[in-house]
């Protein structure tokens, strides 16, 4: 009798100040790393999927990035740590629309 399966790790990168595709609004954005993993008698061996993700803190929606997008806005949120307290700039701020 042989066990196998898979299991799912979910591993959060940064967060990151974003303007959401979704509901428009400038929020933080969780950037996160799903990774599955085959597995053998319950022991995980050998990743077969990996994806990135982000997703909105203010309304919950996730959009897939490609990994290269992923690794840009890491690095971003890392050399952005100095000024602006851990977090980096992904898209330009927009202003909410108020009515005149």
């Amino acid at each position: 009798m042989i066990i196998f399966g898979t299991k799912g790790y979910l591993y959060q990168l940064a967060i990151l100040t974003l303007v959401c595709g979704q509901c428009g609004n400038p929020s933080a954005h969780t950037l996160r790393k799903r990774v599955t993993k085959f597995t053998l008698f319950f022991v995980p061996l050998f990743p077969f999927s990996t994806k990135y993700l982000t997703q909105c803190t203010f309304c919950g929606a996730e959009q897939q990035v490609s990994k290269e997008q992923a690794e840009h806005l890491q690095t971003q949120a890392v050399s952005g740590r100095g000024g602006s307290g851990g977090q980096a700039q992904g898209q330009p701020q927009q202003q909410p629309y108020q009515r005149p």
